[in-house]
């Protein structure tokens, strides 16, 4: 049987140390516990990673970038400025819907642990506020959003329901369905921008 390409044994490693972060938690899990779940050798994993935490800094690194690129293109698609910040609620719901225990570890082990891995990606974190804040600013600036919100308010009340629903499915208080998703996307955009709409 041919041996998997560096790349993939490099991704293998990955996607089990989201199975292994999701199911025990990060402060929980040992290198051994990812290699076993890999199904690699334990020296391996230190082959292509110094430590777990630069494991989740790579996993966070790689869906955040992207979480980034989505509002960006949100915004460079012009539009009304509902639909942007509609289309960035699709994109990080979705991405719940499709990879929930990747979801899981960004929300529970990074963008919530304040005193730890946020504290390190906080540069990142707040890349994600203003862009989002931008699209509001931009949506004041041409009249569709009231004024007297500050557009970083604005954003961070936005983020901050939709970390709060990504957090509900999480922890099993709101029942996970595809209709559910939908109808948590909509309520979402429609409270925020109704919320923004001028007086």
């Amino acid at each position: 049987m041919a041996k998997a390409p560096p790349a993939d044994k490099r991704r293998q490693i990955l996607d089990a140390a989201v199975a292994v972060f999701a199911r025990q938690g990060f402060h929980a899990t040992r290198v051994s516990d990812i290699a076993d779940e890999a199904g690699v050798a334990y020296g391996l994993v230190y082959h292509y990673f110094r430590s777990k935490d630069d494991v989740l800094n790579e996993l966070f690194v790689e869906r955040w970038s992207l979480l980034l690129a989505a509002i960006e293109e949100a915004d460079r698609a012009g539009g009304p400025h509902r639909e942007r910040l509609a289309a960035v609620a699709t994109f990080i719901v979705d991405s719940y819907r499709y990879d929930p225990e990747l979801m899981k570890v960004i929300i529970v082990e990074v963008t919530r642990a304040a005193n730890s891995f946020g504290q390190t990606h906080l540069v990142e974190i707040r890349r994600a506020y203003e862009s989002i804040a931008k699209i509001v600013a931009d949506g004041q600036e041409s009249g569709a959003f009231r004024n007297d919100v500050a557009p970083l308010f604005a954003s961070m009340t936005f983020y901050g329901a939709v970390e709060q629903l990504l957090s509900g499915w999480i922890f099993n208080v709101i029942p996970t369905s595809d209709a559910g998703y939908d109808e948590a996307k909509d309520l979402l955009v429609t409270t925020i921008c109704d919320g923004l709409e001028p007086r």
